[in-house]
């Protein structure tokens, strides 16, 4: 019965039987996904109502694996949309000409923390608030931390450049990003930059990539730079009759703090 409910969502596929045969080689069975329920979770994130359904999702495991998926898709001229968590609301995972979803779920791994230089290297399936906790846990810091830090992925994190709260003090996820490994569309794999604070050995493809929302190409690894855990966190409340005022707070905040 699973078979034959194979055979027909290849079949209603506008994707030939040969390439979705070629995927399966390179993920495996269990992470190829042709079934239209399957594939509907991946038609839609956050964003309002939309949803479009893709002919098929593949989830690949490794660097590898992207860089073989994308070479057939560009070979071929198929449609392909990275996906991260799903949790982003301005549609970057949402696959508007059908064809690849290529999911990068399976990329989940803290692959290490540098304490000795206030770094990290994780995969981009990695969620926020766990990789925060877990640099927590030896006096680091991540200061990045949108709404959805509990779900999102740091991979979308970078893709839309994902601020949150502590932006105004602390920066958004670009002015965290030292280096990343990017499959481009061709296939080919390049790092970005150097695990270095000063580089200047050509184009700033690490801040290119930042905000691209997927477009660029499929990232792989990434190399944070972290801070200091702050030893205190305060919040406030504090009322204002108009935005102006508000506004006049914060920079009067910032500048009596700047000499200290």
């Amino acid at each position: 019965m699973a078979h034959t409910k194979e055979m027909e969502a290849v079949a209603s596929s506008s994707i030939r039987e040969d390439i979705i045969s070629q995927f399966q080689a390179i993920v495996g069975k269990d992470n190829l996904i042709l079934e239209e329920e399957g594939r509907h979770d991946y038609s839609h994130d956050k964003t309002e109502d939309y949803s479009f359904m893709p002919d098929v999702v593949v989830k690949p495991g490794n660097t590898q694996e992207v860089s073989a998926l994308l070479k057939i898709c560009n070979a071929h001229r198929l449609p392909t949309t990275p996906r991260g968590a799903g949790t982003g609301l301005s549609g970057g995972a949402l696959p508007v000409k059908k064809g690849v979803v290529i999911s990068i779920e399976r990329f989940n791994k803290i692959l290490h923390i540098d304490e000795l230089n206030l770094q990290a290297t994780v995969e981009p399936g990695v969620i926020t608030e766990v990789f925060q906790n877990a640099v927590k846990e030896k006096g680091l810091f991540y200061p990045p931390d949108p709404a959805s830090r509990g779900s999102c992925f740091l991979g979308g994190n970078l893709a839309n450049n994902s601020g949150g709260p502590k932006a105004v003090k602390y920066g958004v996820t670009r002015d965290y990003v030292i280096n990343m490994e990017v499959v481009l569309p061709s296939g080919e794999i390049i790092w970005t930059a150097a695990n270095v604070l000063k580089n200047s050995t050509g184009y700033n493809l690490t801040q290119l990539m930042c905000g691209s929302e997927g477009t660029l190409g499929i990232i792989t690894k990434i190399v944070f730079k972290l801070r200091g855990l702050p030893q205190k966190n305060v919040l406030m409340m504090i009322p204002f009759s108009t935005n102006e005022e508000a506004c006049r707070a914060i920079s009067a905040i910032f500048v009596a703090g700047s000499g200290r």
